[in-house]
């Protein structure tokens, strides 16, 4: 392989090459996602999945779906099916059967006894403060435990007491043996099992005892035979132990590769910091819109393509580093221009009436769905005397037309796909608020049949007044007011919640052919953005969300 193409790949994928060139484990590639099921997945993960799928994809390999399901009081079939749900929306398929931690309970488990038996490992008796104590800090040495001089038989016999159930929650721990002076404090006789008495999604009673994550981690993987066990950055610290447990045990050599986490402006990725947003009420659930969890994005109209690409230019990186949103919204809006139909929708109406046009005539326009895809045809609306326009559109004194390209007395605008209207005056009601417009419009302007000789240099997007279904549209900003509102010392994240960041137009105006629109269906709203049919939406009432602004408003604060 030449020089040139090698520095083309990311480090993942230059390990990954020379690995298959040098016949490392006969060139097989096995990738795995191993998300705990404590909540829902959220903008860094989907970045996990693009690398771990990606990768085995890219190699003609296989990536496992494995749950990390070690800690029964915050784990739930819910999150379970939800993970599930979030991996094949974003078009991934893992290699046969879900599996779990908890598969390998009985494996773990011997794992530890083997520990024991060696002298790498021994019950304690402290309580947890205790235990954090003698570990010491960065500059200072930890002490050893009084209990780390534990006979063998002696930590046999409590640890399968630990396991019948013997002793109550937090009473003893299994920690392994390793060096109380190691600078990576990680590697200061951790802890490696606990006493949970708690009734465990898959397993039920059978257990009372649960792995770490350290220690389950490197072992499962190895049980599967994973070739590139790849974790973002945070984890890089806990490879040394990862690569203990593996060595001291002499089972398949799994090796861990870390890679910089996703860090998005204005979103947070911390599971516990987003549970606490929909305990305290203020999102409505885990797939709130304004979320950054992968649900919630899908809710909102984000496609699946637009986070893959995101992820791909974002790229795999060692350094962390902080992502601009507006990057993200960037693929949205290029994804969605490609495949969302054009339809018309007015948010803020205000009446039309185009005096010179015949009462009681109804006539079809035709109009082309999306430019972008020709494949995706044409749609027919009804177009009448009476339509509704956006009142931001209408002006009783206009600046310069230079300035302003919308409609006011003795101004020309077009209807899109429709005529050209020229504004004659208006009603007020007794708050001075514009209640009515009336227009003449050219019977000889049609669009594509335009022969008036009229000119007009804006177009307008509207609805017919007598055909218009009500539809409620939620506009939403972002969920913080800061770009990083996890990183400031001394205070919380949800310090920074944009408490303005949802608003319900109850009765914005749509064509017609929006009651066909199905919860997941995705548009082009002309000259405002792109919307998504929300999941809340009923034959009685449908529902908006919108995915993104045509212009980023917050890009020029």
């Amino acid at each position: 392989m030449s020089t040139e193409t090698k520095e083309s790949l990311n480090f993942i994928e230059q390990i990954v090459e020379d690995d298959i060139e040098r016949n490392i484990h006969d060139g097989r590639v096995l990738t795995r996602f191993p998300p705990e099921p404590n909540g829902y997945l959220h903008i860094g993960h989907a970045k996990a999945i693009c690398v771990d799928f990606g990768i085995a994809q890219k190699y003609g390999g296989a990536c496992n779906l494995r749950f990390d399901d070690t800690n029964p009081v915050t784990e739930d079939t819910e999150y379970v099916e939800a993970i599930k749900r979030d991996i094949k929306w974003l078009g991934f398929e893992w290699n046969g059967e879900a599996l779990y931690a908890s598969n390998y309970f009985p494996q773990l488990y011997g794992f530890a006894v083997k520990l024991i038996e060696k002298g790498l490992a021994y019950v304690d008796d402290s309580t947890p403060e205790q235990i954090a104590e003698m570990k010491g800090t960065p500059t200072k040495p930890g002490t050893d435990s009084p209990f780390r001089s534990r006979s063998v038989a002696e930590n046999l016999e409590l640890f399968e007491k630990m396991k019948n159930g013997d002793f109550p929650d937090g009473a003893r721990v299994l920690r392994a043996k390793i060096d109380m002076t190691a600078p990576n404090m990680l590697m200061r006789d951790p802890v490696i099992y606990r006493i949970k008495h708690a009734t465990h999604h898959r397993t039920g009673d059978d257990w009372c005892i649960y792995p770490m994550y350290d220690f389950a981690h490197g072992q499962s993987d190895s049980i599967e035979g994973i070739t590139h066990s790849l974790c973002s950055l945070e984890f890089i610290h806990h490879r040394p132990l990862y690569n203990w447990c593996i060595e001291q045990l002499g089972i398949f050599p799994s090796k861990q590769y870390e890679f910089a986490r996703m860090n998005v402006s204005y979103m947070i990725t911390s599971k516990r910091r987003l549970l606490k947003l929909v305990n305290e009420g203020i999102v409505t659930s885990w797939d709130d819109p304004r979320m950054p969890t992968i649900s919630g994005m899908r809710r909102r109209g984000y496609p699946p393509m637009a986070l893959r690409t995101f992820c791909d230019k974002v790229g795999v990186a060692k350094r962390e580093n902080l992502i601009d949103i507006s990057l993200l919204e960037f693929c949205v809006k290029d994804e969605l221009n490609k495949t969302a139909p054009r339809v018309m929708t007015v948010i803020d109406p205000v009446k039309v009436v185009i005096t010179n046009y015949p009462e009681g005539q109804t006539e079809e326009l035709t109009l082309i769905n999306n430019p972008e895809d020709e494949t995706q045809g044409s749609r027919t609306l009804p177009f009448s005397r009476e339509i509704y326009i956006e009142r931001k559109d209408f002006r009783e004194d206009p600046p310069s037309p230079k300035k302003f390209y919308r409609l006011g007395p003795e101004r020309n605008v077009r209807l899109k796909g429709a005529y050209i209207i020229r504004g004659e005056s208006f009603i007020k009601d007794e708050n001075g608020v514009i209640t009515e417009i009336h227009c003449t419009y050219f019977p000889d302007s049609k669009s594509g049949e335009d022969t008036s000789g009229v000119k007009a240099k804006g177009v307008l997007h509207w609805v017919s007044a007598p055909h218009a279904i009500d539809v409620e549209v939620r506009e939403y900003d972002r969920l913080f007011t800061d770009p990083t509102p996890d990183a400031h010392e001394g205070k919380d994240s949800l310090d920074f919640v944009n408490h303005d960041s949802l608003n319900v137009i109850p009765n914005a105006k749509a064509e017609p052919s929006l009651l066909q629109g199905k919860a997941g269906d995705r548009f082009q709203f002309m000259r405002l953005g792109y919307y998504c049919v929300d999941t809340d939406s009923s034959p009685e009432k449908i529902i908006f969300n919108r995915t993104v602004a045509m212009k980023d408003k917050w890009a020029k604060k």
